[in-house]
């Protein structure tokens, strides 16, 4: 089951200070909903550990990530695989960034494959969780 998400939003930082914040697991991972961890392997690769929860299937996500794009100042890609409630996930999420006369325009986009158990369990919510998230 493929979960969409996207949005955009502006920041009063140059694209370069957002760039660095972005491709830096260390300072944004901790803004993360329900965030539990991370650990930072090298420049590039990195796992975080995430709460999550759909209806009554809760548990923790830990997710392998690796920065597969960068373009500083203006573009960078994520990849990442692991394991989720009842399941495994893989997923891409980038952000393009454009400069603004306050600052700097971030529009990210993702997506998520969620395999296993929890598609066929929970189904249904996956979806509308996917785009409530999307309305940022």
């Amino acid at each position: 089951m493929a979960i969409k998400f996207a949005g955009q939003f502006d920041v009063k930082k140059t694209p370069e200070e957002v760039f660095d914040f972005l491709t830096d697991p260390n300072r944004f991972a901790p803004l993360l909903p329900e965030f539990q961890g991370v650990t930072v392997h090298d420049p590039k690769h990195f796992n975080v550990k995430v709460n999550v929860g759909i209806s009554y299937i809760k548990g923790t996500a830990d997710v392998k990530m690796e920065l597969a794009e960068a373009e500083r100042p203006t573009r960078a890609q994520y990849k990442g695989q692991g394991s989720v409630a009842g399941g495994n996930v893989s997923m891409v999420a980038g952000f393009d960034l454009r400069p603004e006369l306050t600052g700097t325009r971030v529009a990210w986009q993702g997506e998520a494959q969620v395999f296993g158990r929890l598609t066929s369990v929970a189904g249904g919510l996956l979806e509308p969780l996917g785009r409530s998230k999307s309305k940022s």
